[in-house]
Parts: C-alpha cells; structure tokens; sequence
C-alpha cells in the first residue's frame, strides 16, 4: 500500500522542485488513507491539500510536491521533517 505525503518547500531554499524531499520541506502532510495505486495516490495527495488551511494559503515562494511511498515508510518521512510531531506551519 502506498501513502500520500504533501510537501511544502520554500523556493528560496530549494529552487528546483524536484529537490524537495522529507528532508528539507517545511512541511509534510501525511493523507490518512493508504492507496493501491500511484495514480490514486497522487490525485487525492492533491485533493486532500485543496481542502486544508495549508494549501489555501500557500505563500508566493512556496511549491508542493506530492510523493508517494509505502505506507510503512511514511510515520518515518513524516517525523524526520516535523520532529516536534507537529506541522511548522499553524493548520
């Protein structure tokens, strides 16, 4: 099964997208449902982040990148970019 995990990286400090990972995002959002499919994951990766405070009011320099990886992985990816267990940004 896969996982969902949104990532928000901050242009200024990672300006190639495709170097957001878990590791310099300034937050990762793990969707609570776990996928049998990458398309499926992808699309409610999405989804899931249109409907929270987050991805409403992203800032100007700010992208999001949705990966997927398996759902036992994920607690790990999730801890390691919010080791307070909370997201940086307020929901």
């Amino acid at each position: 099964m896969l996982t969902a995990l949104v990532l928000i990286c901050s242009m200024t400090t990672t300006p190639d997208l495709q170097a957001c990972s878990d590791e310099n995002a300034q937050s990762v959002i793990r969707v609570p449902t776990d996928y049998g499919s990458p398309v499926a994951c992808l699309l409610h990766g999405q989804a899931y982040l249109a409907q929270t405070e987050i991805g409403q009011e992203l800032a100007a320099d700010e992208r999001v990148k949705v990966i997927c990886a398996p759902s036992q992985r994920a607690p790990a990816m999730v801890l390691r970019a919010n080791p307070n267990g909370r997201s940086p940004r307020p929901e």
